[in-house]
């Protein structure tokens, strides 16, 4: 691995795919007969290196040398992202040509590969599932249309216990609603603060949340327990995308704030440290002038939700002719006469079953949300369906 690092940098593994190819794969190959080779790297890990670039071993060599006048005359030309393709083969020529377009990846540079008459490096199949219409972020027009809940970098009190803060805000008052230090980032712990704020100040229309635990899963359409009660009390979640907190960024500009104000140093201990928090969150919401709001402060504008708090969770209604079955305590549903495993966040639910052929698949549906589809030929359990961010409905910032 310290070859790797030396020899390659650790700004070239942005780089294209072709010119990984040219500059390295094929040098690794060689290694195999050549032991006196500079890389003197083993065959073993030149393997994992070209697999994880889509290509095997054997045919990296015969594909270079198929591209390399297509590429040379591609490097020519000062097309945009040129200067990455066809570089001689040696890994230190990459580094520090990657380094100065990093940005620059295999999907920027494969037009320009197919133009230039050299097919590109195909991609890895992927498993076929549904895709579900991404809503996209609102863009909040009145208030409680959306709250954005988010958990703050974690830092140590004066005793050296770890507080999580979870802020939920307003997203068009910019009212603060909470924020309250926790030990970890746990489902139960997010699910009692937001219960009590639920109670307080209503229900908004949606809340938007990134990725990460317990806000998203690995599951069907990235739903947790926790996102999954949100649906099922009406709220919309909205998923930001990965790595982007820009797509929250207000929020993000919130948290700034309260290291900078707050956290420079901590409190003795936790409870000091939210007495703190509180006086710090009431100056922020009844005296502090928000340009957005026309200098005044969030608190003269914000109003309680007219969405009252419910007692208990509504029922999930489902046309006659579907089937319907209650997910267990392992998260799976019997269907066929056999166990098929659909999540284990959709535990207690009862989900609904559209049989579209007698003997093939079946779509499946919490509400009116499609999850997944289960086909009779898979052994294993429902293949889940993901979110696809079409290209007409772009992210409203």
């Amino acid at each position: 691995m310290e070859v790797i690092l030396t020899c390659f940098g650790a700004g070239a593994f942005r780089a294209d795919r072709v010119g990984f190819e040219e500059a390295f794969c094929a040098p690794l190959c060689r290694t195999r007969c050549e032991p006196q080779d500079r890389l003197q790297m083993a065959a073993a890990l030149s393997c994992r290196w070209c697999g994880r670039f889509g290509r095997s071993v054997a045919s990296a060599a015969p594909r270079s040398a198929s591209k390399a006048g297509a590429l040379e005359a591609l490097r020519g030309t000062g097309a945009p992202g040129a200067s990455l393709l066809g570089r001689q083969k040696n890994p230190r020529s990459l580094a520090p040509v990657a380094s100065s377009r990093p940005a620059a990846g295999g999907a920027h540079h494969r037009p320009l590969v197919a133009r230039a008459g050299a097919s590109g490096c195909p991609s890895p199949p992927r498993a076929l599932r549904s895709l579900v219409p991404h809503p996209g972020l609102t863009v909040p027009r009145r208030r409680h249309q959306v709250w954005t809940v988010d958990f703050k970098g974690w830092f140590r009190t004066a005793d050296g216990q770890r507080q999580e803060p979870l802020t939920v805000r307003e997203a068009k008052s910019r009212y603060l609603l909470e924020i309250r230090l926790l030990p970890q980032q746990s489902d139960h712990a997010v699910r009692r603060v937001l219960t009590r704020l639920f109670r307080r100040h209503g229900l908004p229309s949606a809340i938007r949340v990134d990725n990460g635990a317990p806000f998203g899963g690995k599951g069907a359409l990235g739903l947790s327990r926790l996102s999954l009660w949100w649906l099922r009390l009406g709220i919309r979640v909205e998923f930001t995308r990965r790595a982007r907190p820009g797509d929250n960024a207000a929020h993000e500009q919130l948290h700034r704030c309260y290291k900078a104000e707050v956290l420079a140093p901590p409190a003795g201990h936790r409870h000091a440290q939210q007495r703190r928090t509180d006086r710090w969150r009431y100056d922020y919401n009844h005296r502090r002038p928000h340009e957005a709001l026309g200098q005044k402060p969030p608190g003269r504008t914000y109003r309680a939700s007219t969405r009252p708090w419910p007692q208990t969770l509504p029922a999930l209604r489902y046309p006659k002719n579907w089937l319907q079955r209650r997910v267990r305590p392992h998260g799976d549903i019997k269907w066929q006469g056999r166990l098929r495993f659909v999540g284990r966040a959709f535990v207690g639910q009862t989900l609904g079953l559209k049989t579209l052929t007698p003997h093939g698949w079946a779509a499946v549906h919490l509400g009116p949300l499609l999850i997944g589809e289960l086909h009779a030929k898979d052994a294993a359990g429902m293949r889940p369906a993901r979110w696809q961010r079409l290209p007409h409905h772009p992210l409203k910032l």
